[in-house]
């Protein structure tokens, strides 16, 4: 099987996953916007949220993945499996320690953490009373969902894709199990309801960990507590982990700056940015952020192989992959994009207005979809070298760059120019990245690329004229049943006509019977 196929086969295998979690988690967007709405526990929620979050982001799947898999991949190529083991031992206990230490602190300090997040808010004590509620109860989430990331690291580098990405499932079971037994089952008050939630918030992340930990077990590598600060491979992922948590602090940054803009908006603009933000999410986790998923591992091999051809030739593979699969996601949630909105949320107590506002978001989100996944894809290359202050340092600039571009676009354009303003810095951050590693291997295949890129948009614009036809249907259930089906059957077969190498790859593996397995 040639490199490609098998990169190809491991990306199915998260996409399928992800797949799976996404569709839960749509679910579950679905039945907490019809509880809550657009409105002011809706929004008290989801600022809480964006605080363990951060934490998330500096000490789980980002960071882990750009300092862990590196270094885990390069003992797993080249050191024996009990000393593989040992490190993965003494990295499970420095995190376990630090993540208790700052569960506890956020719990003491969730006041002042939640008022600088929702500034806006103060000007309504029940509103900002409630977040900070919120906040205290769903900083254990943090706990259990970075522990997962370290097990997902884990898998990912014995190349076991499915799992880790469908192990976020657990979250979206825990909310839709809760909605379902305790509030439409019982008769309970607003404020009681939305804490409810965050309760199963933390449930789930415990499940999260609970069934990658399991899956870590069989593959040989029992957990327990061992303490070595001076273990050589533990300093190379500290190393590399501080400049990565900097560099992914600051896509929560700009979301925290986001929340604080948006919350100077009408009400309801914070949900608004959330679940436009979810629906743009959905394409970049199926392709861009499972591609980069696959690719950081195999990259990471070559480099510890010092096979650099074979780095290169899975850089220029992901980033064709991207390229075919996010250019028409982002013209699908550009022409349909409304009428899906409606069909999920509109119900209950989403109205017409709060749809509105989430597609102005959404519109916006997309333009800078292409770019999100090629970030990931190209600061993945920079850590499978161990290099992380390249990434780290663009990131920086990109995020003053963002809030500047906040500051101007969020009052003519509203929800919307916070979400332009995030698309410019993605690209502007894809196109440093991409110069600055070119630099550093040399050349990446830049005209394949470039053919690819071409030939995928003139499809694509064949796709878009489909489906702008088909959405004058009246009823919206008709975008799923057949808009969707009927614009990819029309861009798989322009892609056919045009020979575009990635469509003859996918839909091998689509005609397969069996389908990918993780080895």
């Amino acid at each position: 099987m040639t490199k490609q196929k098998k990169l190809t086969e491991y990306l199915s295998s998260v996409t399928i996953a992800t797949t799976i979690s996404r569709i839960l988690g749509y679910i579950r967007d679905m039945l907490v916007a019809q509880i809550f709405g657009a409105g002011m526990f809706a929004d008290a929620f989801y600022a809480a949220y964006r605080i363990p979050n951060l934490f998330r982001r500096l000490l789980g799947e980002g960071s882990v993945s750009a300092s862990f898999v590196p270094v885990f991949s390069e003992y797993v190529e080249t050191k024996s499996k009990e000393e593989t083991r040992e490190l993965l031992n003494v990295v499970f206990s420095a995190l376990l320690t630090v993540l208790f230490i700052i569960t506890i602190l956020g719990i003491i300090f969730a006041g002042p953490l939640t008022k600088l997040i929702a500034w806006g808010f103060q000007s309504s004590p029940e509103k900002i009373e409630s977040a900070i509620t919120l906040t205290r109860i769903m900083f254990p989430f943090l706990f259990f969902v970075c522990l997962a990331a370290l097990m997902l690291g884990v898998l990912n580098s014995l190349k076991t894709f499915f799992l880790p990405a469908v192990a976020p499932a657990s979250l979206s079971i825990a909310e839709i199990l809760y909605v379902i037994v305790f509030i439409y089952l019982f008769t309970l008050p607003a404020d009681i309801q939305i804490k409810g939630l965050a309760i199963s918030v933390v449930i789930g992340g415990f499940g999260q960990y609970f069934i990658q930990k399991i899956a870590v077990l069989n593959k040989g590598f029992p957990i327990r507590l061992q303490f070595n600060l001076n273990h050589p491979g533990l300093k190379k992922i500290l190393f590399l982990m501080i400049p990565a948590m900097i560099g992914f602090s600051v896509d929560q940054v700009n979301a925290f700056v986001d929340t604080i803009c948006a919350s100077f908006l009408r009400e309801g603009a914070i949900t608004a940015l959330y679940y436009s933000n979810r629906l743009m999410q959905l394409p970049l986790a199926l392709f861009g952020i499972a591609m980069a998923t696959v690719a950081l591992p195999t990259m990471s091999r070559s480099v510890a192989k010092n096979d650099i051809d074979e780095m290169k030739n899975t850089l220029n593979f992901s980033m064709r992959m991207v390229c075919f699969t996010l250019i028409p996601a982002t013209a699908g949630l550009i022409v349909i994009g409304l009428p899906i909105i409606r069909l999920l949320f509109e119900h209950g107590r989403w109205t017409l207005d709060a749809s509105s506002i989430t597609f102005s978001a959404l519109t916006f989100y997309s333009t800078g979809l292409l770019a999100f996944s090629v970030v990931k894809i190209l600061a993945s290359a920079f850590y499978s070298f161990r290099e992380t202050k390249v990434p780290v340092r663009v990131a920086c600039l990109c995020m003053l760059v963002n809030i500047v571009l906040n500051i101007i676009l969020m009052r003519p354009l509203g929800v919307g120019g916070l979400a332009l303003a995030t698309s410019i810095a993605s690209w502007l951050n894809a196109s440093i990245l991409f110069y600055f590693l070119r630099k550093k291997i040399g050349k990446i295949g830049g005209k394949k690329i470039l053919n690819t890129l071409i030939k995928v948009c003139i499809a694509t614009a064949g796709m878009s004229i489909a489906a702008y036809i088909l959405s004058f249907f009246p009823h919206r259930i008709f975008i799923i049943i057949v808009t969707i089906p009927a614009a990819l059957m029309v861009y798989f077969y322009i892609s056919k006509l045009l020979k575009i190498e990635e469509q003859k790859l996918i839909l091998e593996l689509l005609t397969k019977k069996n389908l990918p397995a993780d080895e």
